[in-house]
């Protein structure tokens, strides 16, 4: 072991923990040996795959040891990624909705179980009970963006950013007809999750960007996570990039904040990897509400999924390997890994919307766990 890395250990101990660093300390960071292994690694296929920019996350036995940005945030301004850099979230936000709204079940707030329209009567009646669980776990039978008929409310608005209201930004689908009943399967949409954060808004009484600050961001010390407002100053941010023809071209860049809890959030990669840290060490619902939330759930006819309640889960030999979540979007490709048998966790954010962010994942802990 080097001198240089027990300095570094040594020097995390004495230091005082400031409101900075609340988060998730880096409180025994990894050996310059298996630093270098990882940034050799991540360097070597962001190569291959022509990335711009990105930037990982390590946890080891439920404790923060690594933060890296690597490239570019901004390629026409040779701006790099640094651990400063916003990137968003995407549907990696789908877990913070759950969250919110497993924490307000807990409190008797908010019954999973009960149709979402006892909370958003605004939400049209479409002949069958749609619950929270449902939504939770993508058995509601909405649609998503291109997998059936999307129906757009058309009317006038007076406030400036109307969509910075849940509920008034259901017009982007609630008139869509339902693919099939709830529960009979499982399909993926951001649409329900939009739809679950106007039920976490009601069912909690406040704003749902509060609710999330309040119960999810301060106690976890996230400095940064918020909603990614376009028309919001917000430093840091990195630019989008896409692959056309081969060639690495600045992608798009519109507003997403109307997604809400399906992939509204924007952060850096430290406030990342601080809300899987808080997700392995229990510090945002119960033990009994987090068996539930990662336990498969079942489809109407008892056939088990690989769906949890906000989470996708592997499941090997009965027994739970991963926890995790993936997002796309444009400007940005996420993942975070929870490996919650050994407390271990990998989250990785780029710029680069092409690239499948759970290859470096895989690639990141492969190379950890190499002796």
């Amino acid at each position: 072991m080097s001198q240089a890395y027990l300095f570094a250990c040594v020097l995390a101990a004495l230091l005082p923990a400031s409101s900075a660093f609340a988060r998730a300390p880096i409180a025994l960071p990894l050996a310059p040996e298996r630093a270098a292994a990882v940034d050799a690694a991540v360097q070597a296929e962001m190569q291959k795959e022509q990335v711009v920019g990105m930037a990982i996350g390590i946890i080891e036995k439920g404790q923060l040891t690594y933060l890296k940005g690597y490239g570019l945030a901004d390629r026409e301004k040779n701006m790099p990624v640094t651990t400063e850099t916003m990137f968003r979230w995407a549907s990696c936000t789908k877990p913070i909705a759950a969250i919110a709204a497993l924490q307000l079940a807990e409190k008797g707030q908010l019954d999973l179980d009960a149709d979402v329209r006892k909370y958003v009567p605004e939400f049209p009646d479409k002949g069958v009970v749609i619950t929270s669980r449902k939504i939770l776990c993508h058995q509601s039978g909405i649609v998503h963006y291109n997998n059936g008929k999307v129906i757009r409310t058309k009317r006038q608005y007076s406030a400036p950013h109307p969509f910075s209201d849940p509920v008034v930004s259901l017009d982007n689908f609630k008139d869509s007809p339902l693919l099939f009943k709830p529960g009979e399967k499982v399909s993926y949409s951001s649409f329900a999750y939009l739809l679950l954060s106007a039920v976490v808004e009601r069912a909690g009484k406040g704003k749902f960007a509060d609710q999330v600050k309040e119960r999810i961001a301060n106690p976890l010390g996230l400095t940064t996570l918020q909603p990614d407002y376009q028309w919001v100053n917000i430093a840091n941010r990195a630019a989008g990039y896409a692959l056309k023809d081969g060639k690495v071209v600045p992608g798009t860049n519109t507003d997403q904040s109307w997604k809400w809890g399906g992939g509204a959030y924007i952060s850096t990669i430290g406030d990342f990897a601080g809300f899987a840290e808080g997700l392995i060490n229990g510090k945002l619902v119960n033990k009994e509400t987090e068996a539930r939330m990662w336990e498969p759930q079942k489809t109407n006819d008892g056939k088990t999924t690989d769906r949890g309640l906000g989470f996708e889960l592997r499941i090997k030999d009965g027994q739970l390997i991963q926890v995790f979540h993936d997002g796309k979007q444009e400007k940005t490709r996420t993942d975070f890994v929870i490996y919650p048998r050994k407390n271990n966790s990998v989250v990785v954010m780029t710029n680069s919307e092409w690239v499948n962010p759970y290859t470096f994942s895989t690639l990141i802990y492969t190379t950890l766990s190499k002796p």
